[in-house]
């Protein structure tokens, strides 16, 4: 039996190597992709979405999502990511593609209602075209099995000193999500910068003699250089996470935990807010946070996966 999946991204040479992975998996069906303003405009974001078509010899509906947040200006992460996003790498759109129309928010609406609560929903972006879709159809919650998030942290932030940047970018959207009622797996910093790609997994990934393999590795220098510059070993590999949880959850490990999401401070705007290490608990558990991963089967997994495409 196939999981039917919505996949939600700001593509991102992370969300790329993630749209890969999902691809492939034996265990997913991707009804559709939807894309918004993140990692680089959304322009960027919806082109590099459609061009994983190619790469991936597919022809997943993609829809254009919001181009800011709801009440903030946009913030991008071009340092990582590239101008494009894509590590800088153009490549070809789909010859004879589709293109949809609907918004994003209204074309997940729908897929959830046709699935009839079966959907899950991958979301490595900003949330802000989810949080649209809860306000503009509440009985959305009712229509979705599970919400699968890369963001926040629990700890140390990315962008701030406590905030990641998905949360960051849009922190009254993860806010609305997170409130939302729906089943959620967060997959936060604490677990998303351990699960890293080597420079040695890279060059496996060059040298395994697929279209794939290569792209991957094209893409990932840019990130490659920034992460290098601060003193990783890899690159972290941020988006793969809540789709190889999706599949292989025994590498993994997590704890059921109370998360809101800091919306009023500057200094702390975007701050996952957790009872996780608290005495104090809150009143609800509204996350299960995925706190650590075996790095080496995260790896070896994510490698297979972008082997066999």
């Amino acid at each position: 039996m196939k999981y039917p999946v919505w996949m939600d991204v700001d593509t991102g040479t992370d969300d790329a190597v993630a749209i890969l992975a999902l691809h492939k998996l034996d265990c997913t069906e991707i009804i559709g992709i939807s894309t918004v303003c993140g990692n680089s405009g959304l322009e960027n974001s919806y082109r590099n979405t459609r061009s994983l078509n190619t790469v991936c010899r597919s022809s997943y509906p993609v829809y254009r999502g919001a181009d800011k947040p709801l009440v903030r200006e946009p913030f991008h992460a071009l340092a990582v990511h590239g101008k494009n996003g894509l590590g800088d790498i153009i490549v070809p759109l789909p010859e004879n593609e589709t293109e949809y129309h609907e918004a994003a928010w209204e074309a997940l609406y729908k897929a959830a209602r046709e699935y009839k609560g079966k959907l899950k929903l991958i979301a490595t972006g900003p949330l802000t075209n989810i949080a649209i879709a809860f306000t503009e159809y509440p009985d959305l919650k009712e229509y979705l099995d599970t919400i699968l998030i890369m963001g926040g942290a629990t700890r140390e932030g990315n962008v701030t000193p406590c905030a990641e940047f998905n949360f960051y970018a849009d922190p009254e959207a993860a806010s609305i999500v997170l409130k939302s009622g729906v089943p959620i797996v967060l997959c936060p910093l604490d677990v998303t910068e351990k699960a890293l790609l080597s420079p040695e997994d890279m060059e496996e990934l060059r040298a395994c003699g697929n279209d794939a393999g290569k792209f991957v590795f094209d893409i990932l220098q840019k990130p490659w250089s920034f992460h290098k510059s601060i003193g990783n070993k890899g690159v972290q590999m941020h988006d793969s996470c809540p789709v190889l949880y999706l599949a292989y959850p025994e590498i993994f490990e997590g704890e059921e935990a109370g998360v809101v999401v800091e919306t009023k401070s500057p200094l702390t705007r975007g701050k996952s807010v957790t009872d996780l290490y608290s005495d104090k608990q809150f009143e609800f558990k509204n996350a299960l946070v995925v706190l650590d991963v075996d790095r080496k089967a995260f790896s070896e997994k994510l490698k297979e996966l972008i082997k066999g495409i």
